[in-house]
């Protein structure tokens, strides 16, 4: 089974910064993308960042400039380096691995979501 390990979520002034970090472990063939969703009360679940094996990225607008992600593909971690936080990040932050168990099969493992709450 594929495992999502997420940690670096926490409390924070606006304008501070956290970076959060994503594991994938167990029986894992390959992993074409990882990334970042983000899922504020009553609203919609949103992409905030991903990044494919072979490092090209994308953010959402609202995060260009203060957001960035990278990731170590030996360690199958992906990081999200968060800058200048505004009380609008206020969100759980969940991992996503768009990997495979076998090379025909390609499917989205998430993390249980951590929790990122930004003060005014």
């Amino acid at each position: 089974q594929v495992q999502l390990v997420e940690s670096g979520g926490g409390l924070v002034q606006a304008g501070g910064s956290l970076r959060l970090s994503c594991a994938a472990s167990g029986s894992i063939f390959s992993i074409d993308a990882m990334g970042w969703y983000r899922q504020a009360p009553g609203k919609q679940r949103e992409l905030v960042a991903t990044i494919t094996s072979g490092g090209i990225t994308n953010y959402a607008d609202s995060v260009k400039g203060r957001f960035t992600i990278s990731r170590d593909n030996e360690k199958n971690t992906v990081y999200l380096q968060m800058n200048s936080l505004k009380p609008d990040d206020t969100a759980v932050y969940y991992c996503n691995v768009r990997g495979r168990r076998v090379w025909y099969d390609r499917r989205d493992y998430w993390g249980q979501g951590t929790q990122v709450t930004v003060s005014s």
